[in-house]
Order: C-alpha cells, then sequence, then structure tokens
C-alpha cells in the first residue's frame, strides 16, 4: 500500500497547522522529516499535492481530495483503536439489539443517547421484529438482547429476562369503517364478517405467531405494525393495536376505538438475553433497562 497512515497524519497536520514547520512542532519532528514524508507520498502517487510556486505552499486539488478522504481514514483508524481498547477491557466492538415493533423505536433513543453520553464506542445494531421472531432473533444469534418481546419465551430455554411492564391493546377502526358505529360492545360475530389486518411474524425459525385474527376471517398481511396502523387507517380493515401505538391516531381522529366483548389480555413485556451479560456493553444495557424511568420511557 502506497498510502499510510504516517502520511495521511502528516498531511493533515500541516493544513491545520498552516505550515511544514508547525506541523513538525506538533508531530515532534524535523521540518525536514515532515517534507520527506510528503515528498515520498507525492513519489509514490506521482501527483502533486502541493503547490510551491508561491511564498507558502498550498494544496492542490489533488491534495485537498486526498486530505478529505484521509481525514475518513483517520477517523477510522483511530475508532478502531478506541474499540479495540474497550474490547481489551470487557467491551464488545459491536452489539445487536433487536425491538420488538409494539415498541417505537425511537422510544429507544434516549437509552443510546446515554449510552453514547458515556463514552462507549460499541457499536450498536438496531433491528425490528414482530411476534415469535423477537424471541426467534435472541435464540438464533441475531440479537444479543432483545426488547419488548411478549408472549412465553420458547421452550427452548437459556433466556435470561426482565420484566418491563404491562401492556394494553385496544379493538380500533377508522370512523369511516361500518364497525366505527355498530351497536357496543362488538361481539365476535360482529367482527368476523370484516377484514382483519395482520403484521407478518418476522420468525425464521420458530413458529409464526398470529394474535387478533378469528377461524375463517378474511386478512390482510402486512410486513410491520407501522403498515398495519396505516392500514387500519385507511379503512382496509380492523384489528388490535398496542395501546401506545395507536394513542397518536386516536388523538388526531383517524382511529377510534371500540368497545369488544372479548377483549384481548394485557400483555407482559420483557427484555431477554442468552446466559449471563459478560460484555460490558450488554451489562450496561440490561442494568439500565432495569430502572423505572427507562421503562417508562418505553411502555408509557
Amino acid at each position: 500500500m502506497r498510502i499510510s497512515l504516517e502520511a495521511l497524519q502528516t498531511l493533515d497536520a500541516i493544513v491545520r497547522n498552516g505550515s511544514f514547520a508547525a506541523a513538525a512542532s506538533e508531530l515532534h519532528k524535523v521540518p525536514s522529516a515532515v517534507t520527506y514524508v510528503i515528498q515520498k507520498l507525492e513519489q509514490d502517487l506521482d501527483v502533486q499535492l502541493f503547490d510551491r510556486s508561491g511564498h507558502r505552499a498550498k494544496l492542490t486539488d489533488v491534495g485537498r481530495s486526498l486530505l478529505e478522504e484521509g481525514r475518513h481514514l483517520l477517523r477510522a483508524a483511530r475508532e478502531v483503536e478506541a474499540r479495540v481498547r474497550k474490547a481489551r477491557d470487557g467491551w464488545e466492538p459491536e452489539i445487536a439489539i433487536h425491538v420488538d415493533e409494539v415498541i417505537p423505536l425511537e422510544r429507544v433513543f434516549p437509552m443510546l443517547e446515554r449510552f453514547y453520553a458515556e463514552g462507549a464506542v460499541t457499536r450498536v445494531r438496531l433491528g425490528e421484529e414482530i411476534l415469535a421472531g423477537t424471541w426467534d432473533a435472541l435464540l438464533t444469534g441475531r440479537a444479543d438482547l432483545i426488547i419488548g418481546a411478549t408472549g412465553d419465551p420458547p421452550s427452548e430455554g437459556g433466556c435470561s429476562l426482565l420484566r418491563l411492564g404491562s401492556m394494553e391493546f385496544v379493538f380500533a377502526v377508522s370512523p369511516d369503517h361500518p364497525l366505527a358505529s355498530a351497536p357496543l360492545p362488538l361481539a365476535p360475530a360482529d367482527i368476523r364478517g370484516h377484514r382483519s389486518i395482520a403484521a407478518a411474524d418476522s420468525a425464521r425459525f420458530l413458529g409464526p405467531r398470529t394474535t387478533g385474527v378469528m377461524p375463517g376471517q378474511d386478512t390482510l398481511t402486512v410486513p410491520s405494525m407501522a403498515a398495519k396502523l396505516r392500514a387500519q387507517e385507511r379503512g382496509l380493515g380492523v384489528g388490535y393495536l398496542p395501546r401506545l401505538l395507536a394513542a397518536p391516531s386516536v388523538n388526531a381522529g383517524r382511529l377510534v376505538v371500540r368497545e369488544v366483548a372479548e377483549t384481548k389480555p394485557v400483555a407482559t413485556v420483557h427484555a431477554a438475553w442468552r446466559g449471563r451479560p459478560t460484555g460490558k456493553a450488554l451489562s450496561w444495557f440490561v442494568r439500565t433497562l432495569a430502572e423505572d424511568s427507562v421503562q417508562a420511557e418505553l411502555l408509557g
């Protein structure tokens, strides 16, 4: 490789400090060593990085391009060094957190802000799952931590659980839907005659789950909870939604909540991980998720 990090550091130092001499002082080198590094880089790349025709050397267009790209590489190298040091101290290079779509993903962001504010360099990879797909992500290794899992954990076991709270579901329809003006409470027979909107389970290996759909009921299956919400707003069908997810649409008049004779049970919501959290990042998230204020941010 003809471009070294040392050469990029030298180029960056010259531009930031305004001269070869000032860069040499910052880099604890003699000026001739700085000049040699730049001249060798120019020779190796067969380009001119500085215009030396004036009183002070100025970057050429090629030099500016190399500096811009080089600063990206220097930043990436510093991040790698920081992650390696953190890994030495027990911080994982990366952690995958998958959130069930019953919890809007933006409700996780305040916790992430705290994580980054503490100087963590562990990369976080967020994902979203639906129904059994949330447990599936943990058991298959797609996720190190899941947030918002409902229902019983899989029989395969090996999961550590943290109860986050409870989640209520409401039966919601468009104001223009026939069930919006039907007599209450709505009986199963009333609901069965109308199309249900179901979010597809994201499970890849565990058996998929379906909730809120009656035998023989026409069903429109959509790929996400957000799509389910929008479809119900448009009157394409009916169904249960988490109260916290439906609330903005109900308050805005895009959905109405209808009383039903057979309500959907309140769900217990969990966070879960495999085994004992040994990495510091996973331990931080598990410890933070146990805080009442964080649970209120997620489910309140």
